[in-house]
């Protein structure tokens, strides 16, 4: 059986239960990070020297990173269906989990954690203005990249729809500028019917 290392409420565990909740693994998740504590406790930094969730068990075999995660979970289980072989392929799902982590992510943080993690009286309203404006135009090339496509990287989802989607649902949470993206919205909406988005990244955002 699979065991998740981390809270319900970080994204990044929520990419890892929504490919363990697709494809239907029998897994545990225990409560590490955040207000649970634990990740800079010697037994979980001998799972992963940088003290962050998730950590996935696999029989014995312990690997961190989320993005990393949910490749091995599409190679080991999902029998090319969520990743596939063919490199050029790969690449196109690659790149976009890289472009989810390199820019999309960084520009989101500061609305994130300023209007979610920071008590009103101590937001920085510049950092979160600053942040809303990036995200938006990233967010519009996303939209551009989504015209004529069901998802991400074609017809049939894949692990690139898996962290972009998760934040996603974070975006249109958040209470910063979202412009009419329509292709961006048919997306996230077919994301939003699936049952394990619903279960593992519809959640209460805190």
């Amino acid at each position: 059986m699979l065991k998740v290392y981390g809270r319900r409420n970080s994204v990044n565990v929520q990419k890892v239960m929504w490919v363990i909740g697709e494809l239907g693994l029998a897994h545990e998740r225990l409560d590490v990070g955040g207000a649970f504590g634990q990740n800079d406790q010697d037994w979980y930094l001998a799972l992963n020297p940088m003290g962050r969730v998730p950590v996935l068990g696999d029989d014995g075999y312990v690997l961190w990173e989320s993005h990393t995660i949910i490749r091995y979970l599409a190679r080991q289980y999902a029998d090319g269906a969520w990743y596939p072989g063919d490199a050029k392929a790969c690449g196109e799902v690659d790149k976009w989990m890289d472009w989810m982590q390199a820019f999309l992510l960084p520009a989101t943080f500061a609305a994130f954690w300023g209007l979610i993690r920071t008590p009103e009286d101590e937001r920085d309203m510049d950092a979160i203005r600053a942040s809303s404006t990036e995200s938006a135009k990233l967010f519009g090339i996303l939209d551009a990249h989504l015209r004529g496509r069901d998802y991400m990287t074609g017809d049939q989802i894949s692990i690139a729809d898996v962290p972009v989607g998760a934040l996603t649902y974070r975006w249109y949470g958040l209470d910063v500028e979202h412009p009419d993206y329509p292709a961006l919205r048919a997306w996230y909406d077919c994301l939003a019917q699936r049952p394990a988005f619903q279960e593992h990244v519809m959640l209460p955002i805190t």
